[in-house]
């Protein structure tokens, strides 16, 4: 298989990595952790929010594999805008909204004039995707919604949330305003901003859709994911042999050490596997017509991932020494993505599970 993206992919990616090593260093990345109107301007400008969407709605029709690149890119930088989020909550609206919800949201996302979040998560659901407790009834034209959501990344900043609610017993999705709902905003572990979302009786719009595209979008962020934990496993295998060339003791570079040079080769080859993994993972989202078969390779690529981004970014921090944990140094930063990104959507018990049943 040809793991080498092609010469437009590839343009794409070279500009990104340019601008975020020009413009969102480390340092300059922990001045804006709140958001910066600059940095989302500058990735709509380069058409990176409007690449997976339809031509039809200002978008260029990408896919996946298309995304993979630039996924790899922000785990390099360990960029915390909300990019994943919106791509998830606007293909929600893409493949279930109407015609009029499409024509008011995808463009706007496209332009970069729109951020959303999808609000699935709620307390003891774990990873199942069907556990969905806030209550949706109808009131004249519109849909009322009662619950609470948890950890919603990206909910701060988003001007609009799709949520899932359940109504005749069935999860179903529904197009919020940020202003119908109440939030608690935090800063998760690897500093991304999210929020708890309380909704009592929020107003909403009901979209035509339900667990499959909830399932599917699932998947389709945990293929984005994987490509994420990748660029994170790339800056941190870099960043180390750097430090075993330059770092001294007794009077040589450490890292003339064999021993040390073992486990440095050993994280390499994590990594390596790891991309060919997430390269699976992404083509069978664009790819595979068949559900059981999309799902089979995602939880697989998850469970490699998992594996890898543990040993990895263990290894970079013990080969750092002390240092490595502290909060200035960006591979601690870079530990501590890749722990969140081994159980995003799913960790990888969870995952062993779902394809040993599948």
């Amino acid at each position: 298989m040809n793991f080498d993206y092609n010469e437009e992919q590839q343009l794409l990616a070279d500009s990104l990595r340019r601008y975020l090593q020009a413009q969102y260093s480390f340092e300059q990345r922990r001045k804006a952790l709140d958001g910066s109107p600059e940095v989302w301007a500058k990735f709509a400008e380069m058409g990176l929010l409007a690449l997976p969407l339809s031509p039809d709605y200002g978008g260029f029709g990408g896919g996946a594999v298309d995304l993979m690149a630039i996924m790899e890119a922000f785990g390099e930088a360990l960029v915390v805008e909300p990019y994943l989020a919106t791509l998830m909550a606007s293909r929600l609206v893409a493949r279930a909204g109407s015609a009029a919800q499409k024509s008011a949201v995808l463009p706007a996302v496209a332009e970069g004039r729109l951020k959303m979040a999808f609000a699935h998560t709620e307390s003891g659901a774990r990873y199942d995707l069907a556990a969905v407790k806030c209550a949706a009834t109808k009131s004249g034209d519109h849909w009322l919604i009662d619950g609470e959501k948890k950890a919603v990344q990206g909910a701060p900043v988003a001007g609009k949330l799709v949520v899932s609610a359940a109504a005749a017993g069935k999860p179903r999705l529904f197009l919020v305003d940020r202003s119908a709902v109440k939030l608690s905003p935090r800063r998760s572990l690897d500093s991304f901003l999210e929020a708890d979302v309380v909704l009592a009786r929020a107003k909403a719009e009901a979209l035509d859709g339900g667990l499959a595209e909830i399932e599917e979008a699932t998947d389709f962020a945990s293929a984005l994911i994987c490509a994420e934990a990748v660029g994170a496993m790339k800056f941190s295998c870099d960043t180390t042999l750097e430090y075993l060339k330059t770092r001294k003791q007794f009077g040589v570079p450490i890292g003339t050490f064999q021993a040390l040079q073992h486990r440095i080769v050993d994280m390499v080859i994590a990594h390596e596997q790891a991309k060919s993994m997430s390269c699976l993972a992404c083509s069978k989202i664009d790819f595979s017509e068949n559900a059981k078969d999309r799902a089979r390779a995602i939880s697989a690529a998850k469970i490699k991932i998992a594996d890898a981004a543990r040993h990895v970014s263990h290894e970079a921090v013990q080969l750092h020494g002390g240092m490595g944990m502290s909060e200035e140094m960006k591979v601690s930063h870079a530990f501590r993505r890749l722990a969140v990104l081994a159980r995003q959507f799913g960790d990888a018990d969870h995952h062993l599970a779902r394809f040993a049943s599948l």
